[in-house]
C-alpha cells in the first residue's frame, strides 16, 4: 500500500510537471527582402497562456503590436545576418528564444559590361593585392612571402619609382593613402603596416581588433575600409585602427564572400571578389549589391597574350583618378593595367 501510494504520488508529480512545461516556438522568416515588413511572433505549443513577450533585433528593442507579435520595417537596419530575440514571460517566469534571420536586398544588381579606354604598362612579375592613384601615381602593394613591398609607379611607363620590401615573413595584401601616410595589410600575419607617403619608412605597425585576416584596403576620406576574406567590410578608426563598424555584402538572393580589394569612388565601394573577374558595387550603408560588372575578358586577353595558365592570375586591383574620373584595373602577373568605362547592360 506504501508503494502505491508512492507510485500514485510520483505519477501525479509527473502530470502536473508535464501540464507546466511550456514549448515555445519563435516564429519569423527565415530569409526577407529589406523592402519587407518583418512580422515576429510567439506561440506555445500546446496553446498555453503567455503573460507577455519583449523582442529585440541585436540590441534593438522592438514594438509589440500585442502582447505576442510584432512586425517593422526591414529597411532600417543593414543587410546580413541578424538575431532575432524574444523575452517570454509567463507564470512569473521568463524564457530567452532566439533566432537568425537574413535581411536581403530589396532588388537584383545592375549588371555592367566595361569598354577599353586605354592600356598601360604593368610589371608581369607582380603578384597585385592592392592598387590606388594618388596624385598622378600609382601606389601598389603586391603579396606572397618574399615577394611583398609597397611601390609608387609612374602610370604612363609601369616605371617603378620608389619601392619599400616588406618583411619576408610576411604576405602582403591590400594598400590605401589617407592622411599622406601608406597603410598596408597582411594576410595572416594579424597586423597592418603604416608607412611615410613620401619616404616609404615605416612609421608604425597595428593589430586587426576583430577580424583575422587582411585583404582588401581603402578609405573613404574619413575611415579605412578594410576586407577579410568574408562578406565583411569593416570600417576602422584611422587613428586607433578599431574595427568599429561594418557591413555585409548581400544581393537579393544571397551573401558574395571573398571580397578582396576594394576602392571607395563617388560614395560607393567597389570590390574584386577572390578567384572571379568581376567587381562588384556596393552600398556602404548598407551592405547592397547595387551593381556587378563582368571583366572576364580582360583576364581572357591576359592569358592568351601572356600564355598563363587559368590559375592565380586573376583580376585584382582597382584605382580611381577622381580628378580626371578615370577607372584603373588590373591583376596578379598581368603586365597591362586597363583604363575602362563601365556601362549598364
Amino acid at each position: 500500500m506504501k508503494y502505491r501510494s508512492i507510485l500514485v504520488f510520483l505519477a501525479v508529480l509527473f502530470l502536473v510537471s508535464c501540464k507546466s512545461e511550456y514549448k515555445f516556438i519563435l516564429n519569423s522568416p527565415q530569409k526577407i527582402q529589406s523592402n519587407q515588413e518583418l512580422t515576429i511572433s510567439i506561440s506555445e505549443k500546446g496553446n498555453k497562456p503567455i503573460d507577455s513577450v519583449h523582442f529585440s533585433i541585436g540590441s534593438k528593442k522592438i514594438e509589440s503590436n500585442n502582447n505576442t507579435s510584432s512586425t517593422i520595417k526591414v529597411n532600417d537596419f543593414k543587410l546580413g545576418k541578424h538575431t532575432v530575440t524574444a523575452i517570454v514571460f509567463f507564470e512569473g517566469k521568463t524564457k530567452k528564444i532566439t533566432k537568425p534571420v537574413y535581411f536581403m536586398a530589396d532588388s537584383s544588381p545592375e549588371i555592367y559590361t566595361y569598354k577599353i579606354i586605354n592600356t598601360y604598362p604593368h610589371d608581369k612579375n607582380a603578384f597585385t593585392q592592392g592598387l590606388e592613384y594618388y596624385n598622378g601615381f600609382l601606389y601598389e602593394g603586391t603579396g606572397r612571402k618574399g615577394q611583398s613591398y609597397i611601390r609608387k609607379v609612374e602610370l604612363e611607363t609601369g616605371k617603378v619609382l620608389q619601392q619599400k620590401d616588406l618583411d619576408a615573413k610576411y604576405f602582403g595584401e591590400g594598400v590605401t593613402i589617407l592622411n599622406n601616410k601608406i597603410h598596408q595589410l597582411t594576410w595572416q600575419g594579424g597586423i597592418g603596416i603604416v608607412y611615410d607617403l613620401d619616404t616609404f619608412e615605416k612609421e608604425k605597425e597595428f593589430k586587426y581588433t576583430k577580424s583575422l585576416q587582411g585583404w582588401g584596403f581603402a578609405n573613404n576620406g574619413k575611415q579605412l575600409l578594410k576586407t577579410d576574406g568574408t562578406e565583411r567590410i569593416w570600417f576602422l578608426n584611422p587613428e586607433t585602427f578599431i574595427e568599429e563598424s561594418y557591413i555585409e555584402a548581400y544581393t537579393n538572393k544571397r551573401k558574395v564572400e571573398n571580397l578582396n580589394e576594394l576602392e571607395y569612388i563617388n560614395g560607393l565601394i567597389y570590390a574584386n571578389i577572390w578567384q572571379q573577374n568581376s567587381i562588384l558595387i556596393i552600398n556602404p550603408k548598407n551592405g547592397k549589391v547595387e551593381g556587378v560588372a563582368d571583366l572576364d575578358g580582360l583576364k581572357t586577353e591576359i592569358l592568351k597574350e601572356q600564355n598563363l595558365v587559368d590559375s592565380d592570375e586573376v583580376l585584382n586591383g582597382i584605382a580611381y583618378d577622381k580628378e580626371n574620373n578615370r577607372l584603373f584595373v588590373t591583376g596578379k602577373h598581368w603586365a597591362k593595367l586597363f583604363e575602362i568605362e563601365l556601362i549598364k547592360k
